[in-house]
């Protein structure tokens, strides 16, 4: 397994937010916490930094004391763009990309996603319905490939990973975990339904096993 701190969760919070009407989905709240603030509150545990990829409200995301990197390429070219600017600027071997409106990532997300990388330069969740594009864990020497497909005019982020060895990791057991709050109504709804009581019941197994060894579309 990958070492924690040979990790750096880069967590992107750029875009446009259209789907929001324009707001900077960061700074939603959800239960009067910033979706931003929750994200990093599941982020920050399994990785050795953090990295920040915003183009608006710069001052006030460094305000949560981690660096932030902003698009280096114009006009919102996609998350791809927001993963390049941080890999400039990371020292460690991966990253681990986390959208800011996925608040109740799993825990053990960084495990399971090294443990299934095996030859792969890039491990991808799937929540068992969909591939999570942005939930990934990437070698950081692919920069400069990433750097020459944008370049190029690419922009999907699966036809980016389908260039190199990559897979897919099921998270099936853990599908209410990224629940993508990039909607007024996706937000209302988790208001309403309070998700945290069936995430605490799909991370209580992989809680008791630990114990017993000694011990999140963007894309579119």
């Amino acid at each position: 397994m990958i070492d924690r701190s040979d990790v750096t969760g880069v967590l992107l919070a750029g875009g446009r937010g259209q789907r929001m009407g324009g707001v900077d989905k960061g700074w939603v709240s959800l239960d009067g916490v910033p979706l931003v603030q929750q994200a990093l509150q599941r982020l920050a545990p399994q990785v050795g930094g953090i990295v920040i990829s915003a183009n608006r409200h710069i001052d006030r995301y460094r305000r949560l004391g981690y660096p932030v990197v902003v698009d280096s390429l114009p006009d919102y070219p996609g998350p791809l763009a927001g993963a390049l600017g941080a890999l400039h600027h990371v020292a460690t071997s991966w990253i681990l990309l986390a959208p800011v409106d996925m608040p109740w990532l799993p825990a053990d997300l960084l495990s399971r996603l090294s443990n299934d990388l095996g030859e792969s330069d890039i491990a991808v969740a799937h929540d068992g319905e969909r591939l999570q594009p942005l939930v990934a864990l990437i070698r950081s020497s692919l920069v400069e490939d990433l750097a020459q497909w944008l370049d190029a005019g690419g922009g999907k982020v699966v036809g980016w990973y389908a260039r190199h060895r990559w897979c897919q990791v099921d998270f099936s057991d853990r599908s209410a975990q990224f629940v993508n709050l990039n909607t007024p109504e996706a937000c209302e709804r988790a208001e309403r339904h309070r998700p945290g009581s069936i995430i605490s019941r799909q991370e209580a197994p992989a809680q008791d096993r630990s114990a017993g060894r000694g011990g999140e579309n963007l894309d579119e």
